[in-house]
């Protein structure tokens, strides 16, 4: 009798172990299959009936995939137990177009299972029409608007457009407004600020709405017809739920539905023009802005070679990070030291302030009786016209490098009345004689000393040929001083990450790929923007990987304006590929 209970229940045991083998069944789903460019959409993964040894991850171009969670859930059904796994992945689309993600297979409770392929239709996000704007339809819009008064810009001009972003009167609350992209072709891009205390109350239409201004600081980086936008985005609003009437007592308490907008706006076009040829000083080195400048020198009595500090302050309006003092043609007779240089600003776009340079040169001989005017030029876009500014000359009183005049001695008076000494008379006796010795020359210790003074002449000129080098060699000074700058940010960008500062992070992070890239391609570091990977041809040498690294971290520098906090583990991974694609820019021929 125990035999057979025994039989039967193993028997039971298989029949339901093979219904749960058959019952698995891995499939594939998202929230929707048609969405605008900036929407996330959620991909599910579901497993049924069985434990998957691994979850596939889609790849799919044009499409970035993220884990957001997973979930288990346990039935019973007619006294059997069954689990449901699910796992869910936020997909975000790069681009406008029909994707395909593809079959994916995984292996659930012993079986090899595969899903059906998925469609995803993506559109472009479109400004709304005139008509719905005026007829109040649209609870929130964006619009770009360029500054008024230029109807043109020059290269390397700083300018600040704006984004408003527009609340109809009945939004009750607005949060989670981010930018999904930001087309600026031709222009590198500042971050994006709310300007304070600047919003205000518009009727358009039959409808009220509130104008919140955002600021764009831009500098044009190349000539010809630019395009501003189109910029996408999503706010989340608030408004009145649908039962709330015109009840006060009801609208108090109703906190209302909060609804997702989808934003867009027109692309504004724009002229870029390349500064006149004509007039353009010799000394000009591409300083655009409106300045004022005062200098002063000092010491002004000294003795050829000794340092003279020179101290000039520039300040006004412009693009201060190309801002340098030129090449002084009159200083010949002077040996110059590269400058340092101090940046003080005014304003949160950095566009007005103090820039201080501090230089030393030193007279070369003693025929200098001045230190001659010291010129800078700039370009105004505001008349289009070059501007030179001149610091009077300093008088110099210049002492030749001498010897110390000879001190007089006073003669002993009786050694002028002692009578002259007779000869010597030889010596009758000899004394012992010494020990021969060998002579100087043929000593160790004499040859080394000879030697030192040779090792440290050559040592000095050795140095000496170095130090003009690189006086010499702006382009070595350059690269030294990034090499410093990228070694030094490096270790910020862990403190930063350490600390979650994600903005200080990426504002860092963009830098340092701006002077890196600058660098190596010998252009401006302001000019560097993502589109200089595809267009300069000096990164055509440069790894395919290094590449993709670098657009990938163009792109994350310019979603944190935007996107949430990220976590210190996620920011020290973008340091660790920071440095690996530093590593591949190594190989792109300077």
């Amino acid at each position: 009798m125990r035999l057979m209970t025994k039989f039967w229940r193993v028997l039971a045991a298989a029949v339901l172990m093979h219904g749960a083998v058959w019952a698995a069944s891995f499939t594939a789903a998202l929230d929707r299959d048609s969405i605008t460019l900036g929407e996330p959409v959620t991909l599910s993964l579901v497993f049924e009936g069985g434990t998957a040894r691994n979850v596939p991850t889609p790849q799919v171009a044009g499409l970035q995939f993220a884990q957001t969670g997973n979930s288990q859930n346990f039935s019973y059904i007619n006294g059997a137990m069954s689990s449901t796994v699910t796992v869910t992945f936020t997909v975000n689309a790069q681009r406008a177009g029909e994707f395909t993600i593809p079959a994916l297979t995984a292996e659930v409770g012993g079986q090899r299972l595969s899903t059906a392929p998925l469609k995803l239709i993506v559109s472009k996000a479109a400004a709304p029409s005139a008509a719905a704007v005026s007829s109040g339809q649209e609870a929130a819009f964006l619009k770009a608007v360029f500054p008024k008064n230029k109807a043109y810009v020059y290269v390397g001009e700083p300018v600040v457009a704006q984004l408003e972003l527009y609340l109809r009167d009945d939004v009750q609350n607005f949060g989670n407004f981010q930018l999904n992209s930001a087309v600026t072709d031709g222009f590198s891009p500042g971050k994006t600020t709310e300007l304070q205390g600047q919003r205000r109350r518009v009727q358009i239409g039959n409808r009220v709405y509130t104008i919140i201004p955002l600021a764009l600081p831009l500098t044009a980086v190349r000539t010809g017809p630019l395009t501003l936008g189109p910029f996408t985005g999503s706010v989340v609003v608030v408004l009145p739920g649908g039962n709330q009437g015109n009840d006060p007592f009801r609208q108090f308490f109703n906190q209302g539905e909060q609804r997702q907008v989808m934003l867009a706006t027109e692309p504004v076009g724009v002229e870029s023009r390349a500064l006149p040829a004509q007039n353009r000083p010799a000394n000009f080195t591409g300083a655009i802005g409106s300045f004022t400048m005062n200098a002063s020198a000092g010491p002004t009595e000294l003795t050829v070679g000794d340092p003279i500090t020179v101290h000039v302050q520039i300040s006004g309006r412009g693009a201060f990070d190309g801002l340098t003092l030129p090449p002084q043609e009159a200083w010949r007779d002077f040996k110059t030291f590269p400058p340092t240089t101090k940046l003080e600003t005014a304003d949160q776009f950095g566009f007005q302030g103090t820039k201080t340079f501090e230089q030393i040169v030193s007279p070369l001989n003693a025929d200098v009786h001045e230190l001659p005017a010291l010129a800078f030029s700039f370009f105004n876009p505001e008349d289009g016209q070059y501007h030179t500014m001149t610091a009077p000359a300093v008088p110099l009183v210049i002492k030749a490098a001498g010897a110390s005049p000879p001190v007089a001695v006073a003669k002993n008076a009786a050694t002028e009345n002692q009578p002259p000494q007779d000869i010597l008379p030889i010596k009758e006796k000899l004394d012992a004689l010494a020990p021969a010795t060998p002579p100087l020359v043929a000593r160790p210790w004499f040859l080394a000393a000879q030697a030192v003074p040779v090792l440290t002449f050559m040592a000095a000129f050795v140095w000496r040929r170095r130090v003009e080098n690189l006086a010499n060699n702006p382009r070595l000074r350059r690269q030294r001083a990034v090499a410093q700058l990228v070694r030094d940010g490096l270790v910020d960008l862990k403190k930063h990450a350490a600390a979650n500062e994600s903005d200080d992070f990426f504002a860092l992070l963009f830098r340092l790929l701006q002077e890196q890239l600058g660098e190596r391609l010998d252009c401006p570091a302001g000019a560097i923007t993502e589109n200089v990977i595809e267009e300069h041809a000096g990164l055509r040498s440069a790894p395919q990987a290094t590449l993709e690294a670098l657009r990938e971290l163009f792109q994350l520098c310019n979603q944190a304006r935007y996107a949430p906090v990220r976590g210190s583990s996620e920011l020290n991974l973008v340091a660790e590929k920071f440095a690996q694609a530093l590593a591949g820019l190594q190989e792109v021929k300077a």
